[in-house]
C-alpha cells in the first residue's frame, strides 16, 4: 500500500481536485513543507472511529467538526475535506474541491490500482442487475477456474467461492478497492460487479474504467429528495457508465436506446445488444430457428460490425428453455440453455451475460457458457408451493419489476385464472413514487393487497402501508393492513388455503433473501420473506392433516 502526502497532492493536482494543505500555522501547496510527506499513510478510513496512526481521513458526507474532538490521540497524519478543521487537530488538511471524488482516486493508488490487474465488468439497469452478475460470474468462473470475483447488492464473493452478504449494490469508493485488493490478492482474474445510479452520482465509481460496461434497461425508479429529483437525472447518472467502459452491451429494446447508442459513439465506446425475441437490429434473425430443445444461442452479423445476442423461448411452455442467437456476420447457433430461474425477463438477462461473455473471449462452444443454467438466487424468483397455493418470493419493488412479474404469472398460470395476492410494501424515505406505481402496476390483475412494513429510516411503516392502500382504486380488488411482515405472508398463506376451488398464488416482493427489516434507521432480524413462506406453508400442511 503506498500514498503519501506528497504523492496523495500530486495526484489531486494532476485531477484538479487540490484547494490547498493547511497545517497548525501554514497553508501551502507543498506537502515538503510539512514533515513526513514521503512517509506511507498506514491506513485510510472514513470513519473517526477507526483511525490508525499514520492514518488518513476522509471526512465526507453527513461529518461535522466535532467528530474531531481528541483525534489527535489517535495518531492521525492527514485528513482529506472540503474544508479545514485546524482548530480541531494538528492532522495536515488536504483541502479539495470534492471529496467523494479524492477519496475515489486515493483509495485505487493506497490499494495499488487494483482494478489495472483484473479484467472488470460494469452492470446497470433498473432491473436485472444482481441475476446478469450472476450468471456472468458464473460463466467466468466455470472458465477460469473459480477465479470471478462478484460485487452485488446480495452478496460479495471475494475468491469464486465463498458469499457474504452485502450491504450496498455499489459500496463506498474505499470499500470498494479494499475488496478489490482482498480480491486480486486471493488471486481473481475477473471481477463483476453491480452499479448504481447512486454509484456515479456520489462518485463512489469515479475514475473506475470497466472492460465491458453493461446497460440492461431503463425506467422510472429512485426518483426522491435524497436520491434523484428527475428521471432525467436518474438516467443520466446511469448513461455515465458508457464513457467509463471499453465495450458496452445495450439492451435492443431498452427505453433511450438511441441515446445511450449516440453517447457510445461519442465516447468512442464499442457496443453489442442483445434482445429477447426478434430485435430491430437484427432483421435477418429467425428466432425460430431449432428452439424446440430449450434456449439456444446464436451469433450473427448484419454487416454493420454490430453483434445482436437473441434469447428466444422455447415452444414448450412448461419450460425455462430458450434459444440464444448471436448475431454478427451470419446467424450461428451456440447452443440449447434452460434456466434455472423462472421468468422471460431472465432469459434477458442471460442473453445479455452470454453477450458478455462473448465479447471477454470465451468461446461460443465453450461448455462454461451453459454454467449460468445452474444459477439460482435466494430470494429471486424463488418458488414454494403446497396444494393448491404457489408462492413466490422476488426482490421487485418498482413499476418495471412488478408489471414483469405479473406478466410472468399471466403467461403460466394465466390458463388457471389464480386467486393473486400480493404482499408488498415500500421503502420508506426514498423513491416515494413507488409506492403509487406497485399499486398501478398490480391493481387491475390481481384480487388482493395485503400491505406491510419494508425498510425506513424515520416514515412510520403504518403510514407507508396506508399510503399505498389509499391508491387502491379498483373495486373488485380486495386490500389491507397486516404490518408484521411474516404475519402478513401468513395471513395471505391462510387465505389462500381457505380457497380450494381454484389454484392461489402470492407473490411476496420488496425484501427478497434479507435477513432484516430496517426500522427507524436500524436492521431487526427477520427470517427472511423465503424462510417465512417455506416455514408458513409446512405449517399450513401440518395444520390440515391433524
Amino acid at each position: 500500500m503506498a500514498l503519501t502526502l506528497a504523492s496523495a497532492t500530486q495526484l489531486l493536482e494532476r485531477n484538479g481536485l487540490l484547494r490547498e494543505l493547511i497545517g497548525e500555522d501554514r497553508w501551502t501547496l507543498d506537502p515538503y513543507s510539512f514533515e513526513g510527506a514521503d512517509t506511507n499513510f498506514t491506513d485510510i478510513t472514513y470513519d473517526t472511529r477507526k483511525v490508525e496512526s499514520g492514518g488518513l481521513l476522509f471526512c465526507k458526507g453527513r461529518f461535522r467538526a466535532e467528530f474531531l474532538d481528541g483525534i489527535d490521540a489517535s495518531g492521525l497524519s492527514a485528513y482529506v475535506a472540503e474544508t479545514p478543521y485546524a482548530d480541531r487537530t494538528r492532522a495536515v488538511g488536504i483541502i479539495v474541491n470534492d471529496v467523494r471524488k479524492a477519496m475515489s482516486l486515493l483509495a485505487a493508488e493506497f490499494f495499488s490500482r487494483p482494478q489495472d490487474s483484473m479484467t472488470i465488468v460494469g452492470i446497470t439497469g433498473t432491473k436485472g442487475k444482481t441475476t446478469t452478475a450472476y450468471f456472468v460470474q458464473s460463466i467466468l468462473n466455470a472458465f477460469s477456474g473459480k477465479k470471478a470475483a462478484l460485487f452485488s447488492s446480495v452478496d460479495n464473493c471475494l475468491d469464486g467461492v465463498h458469499y457474504q452478504e452485502s450491504d450496498l449494490t455499489t459500496p463506498e469508493s474505499l470499500d470498494l478497492f479494499r475488496m478489490m485488493r482482498a480480491a486480486l490478492d486471493n488471486g481473481m482474474r475477473y471481477l463483476v460487479m453491480e452499479v448504481s445510479s447512486q454509484a456515479y452520482k456520489v462518485d463512489r465509481v469515479y475514475g473506475l474504467h470497466f472492460d465491458v460496461g453493461a446497460f440492461l434497461n431503463i425506467s422510472p425508479d429512485h426518483i426522491s429528495p435524497i436520491e434523484h429529483p428527475t428521471f432525467e437525472d436518474y438516467l443520466f447518472c446511469k448513461r455515465q457508465i458508457v464513457r467509463n467502459s471499453s465495450h458496452l452491451v445495450l439492451g435492443s429494446d431498452c427505453a433511450h436506446a438511441d441515446l445511450i447508442r449516440e453517447d457510445a459513439k461519442a465516447a468512442s465506446t464499442t457496443v453489442s445488444e442483445f434482445a429477447l425475441e426478434e430485435s430491430a437490429c437484427d432483421p435477418s434473425a429467425d428466432p425460430s430457428a431449432d428452439s424446440s430443445t430449450g434456449s439456444s444461442a446464436l451469433r450473427s452479423s448484419n454487416g454493420t460490425g454490430l453483434t445482436t445476442v437473441f434469447a428466444v423461448p422455447s415452444s414448450d411452455e412448461e419450460t425455462e428453455k430458450y434459444s440464444v442467437l448471436v448475431s454478427h456476420a451470419s446467424l450461428t447457433k451456440i447452443g440449447d440453455f434452460e434456466l434455472s430461474i423462472e421468468g422471460a425477463f431472465n432469459a434477458a438477462n442471460a442473453a445479455a451475460a452470454i453477450t458478455i461473455a462473448l465479447h471477454l473471449g470465451i468461446p461460443q462452444e465453450s461448455e462454461a457458457l451453459h454454467a449460468l443454467e445452474q444459477v439460482r438466487i435466494q430470494g429471486r424468483m424463488e418458488r414454494f408451493s403446497s396444494g393448491n397455493t404457489v408462492a413466490y418470493v422476488d426482490y421487485a419493488h418498482n413499476f418495471a419489476s412488478v408489471t414483469a412479474l405479473l406478466d410472468f404469472v399471466d403467461h403460466k398460470y394465466g390458463a388457471w385464472h389464480p386467486h393473486i395476492t400480493l404482499v408488498t410494501g415500500s421503502a420508506g424515505n426514498k423513491a416515494y413514487d413507488r409506492r403509487r406505481e406497485i399499486v398501478e402496476a398490480a391493481q387491475h390483475r390481481i384480487a388482493r393487497f395485503i400491505f406491510t412494513e419494508e425498510d425506513t429510516d424515520t416514515e412510520p411503516h403504518v403510514d407507508i402501508c396506508r399510503q399505498m392502500l389509499s391508491y387502491v382504486s379498483d373495486p373488485d380488488v380486495k386490500a389491507g393492513i397486516v404490518m408484521g411482515r411474516t404475519e402478513a405472508i401468513a395471513a395471505a398463506i391462510d387465505e389462500c388455503r381457505e380457497r380450494t376451488d381454484g389454484l392461489n398464488v402470492i407473490l411476496i416482493i420488496g425484501k427478497g433473501e434479507e435477513r432484516w427489516i430496517k426500522d427507524t434507521g436500524r436492521h431487526k432480524p427477520y427470517e427472511g420473506d423465503d424462510s417465512a413462506v417455506e416455514r408458513l406453508l409446512v405449517d399450513a400442511d401440518r395444520r390440515e392433516e391433524n
